[in-house]
């Protein structure tokens, strides 16, 4: 359940480093998670019921501000390099369903944690900065670690990976495709992917019924 909520939070508030913003990234990093955290509490029986109502929320308030190539490009590393142009349109596109699904149903798992931020340390010049926070259990227990890489894009500040206690998440999904593509090849893993996407819209529609 920890870990649950931890992912949830990261997508949430990582995937929110607005484009064409001058906002300092650990500021953004404070208003985001305000907003979406704002609306989950205030919206939750409603996103209970609907989760395709969920999704739009986090897609509009959240997901349209997050570059995917960039994260899908270093989740394959040089299994991108060899992709074709549609192999990769096709991986960017199932990968970023997958985290939409996946994390913003995990947001109805928030039950009023604390987010602490710590001091950053970046000079007015740097293309990148560590904006770094941490999780308050509500029941108690150490704080959870939970840090933001951020990249200077032409269009403002971008998050390209979020570690958790520590665990990179680019990494961690970067070590699990390897092995797919490794043994079966980069269009099963497409495959694979959209099969799960399909699924998951499958039950989405099934529980309005």
């Amino acid at each position: 359940m920890r870990r649950v909520l931890i992912a949830c939070l990261t997508v949430a508030i990582s995937l929110t480093a607005a484009a064409a913003d001058a906002t300092p990234p650990d500021q953004l990093v404070r208003q985001v998670t305000d907003r979406v955290l704002s609306l989950i509490k205030a919206n939750r029986d409603e996103y209970a019921r609907d989760h395709e109502k969920l999704f739009a929320a986090v897609d509009k308030e959240v997901l349209r501000y997050f570059d995917f190539k960039v994260m899908s490009r270093s989740v394959l590393a040089l299994n991108w390099r060899r992709a074709s142009d549609a192999q990769r349109d096709s991986f960017v596109k199932e990968f970023r369903e997958l985290l939409v699904r996946t994390y913003a149903t995990a947001l109805l798992k928030y039950n009023d944690e604390k987010v602490r931020y710590l001091p950053v340390f970046a000079k007015p010049d740097d293309k990148q900065v560590l904006v770094r926070t941490e999780v308050v259990p509500s029941g108690g227990g150490a704080n959870i670690p939970l840090h933001y890489s951020f990249y200077r894009s032409t269009d403002g500040w971008k998050v390209y990976d979020v570690s958790i206690e520590g665990v990179s998440l680019v990494t961690n999904y970067r070590s699990t495709y390897a092995e797919k593509v490794r043994n079966e090849g980069l269009d099963a893993l497409i495959a694979s992917l959209s099969a799960d996407n399909r699924r998951a819209r499958e039950r989405s529609d099934s529980s309005k019924k």
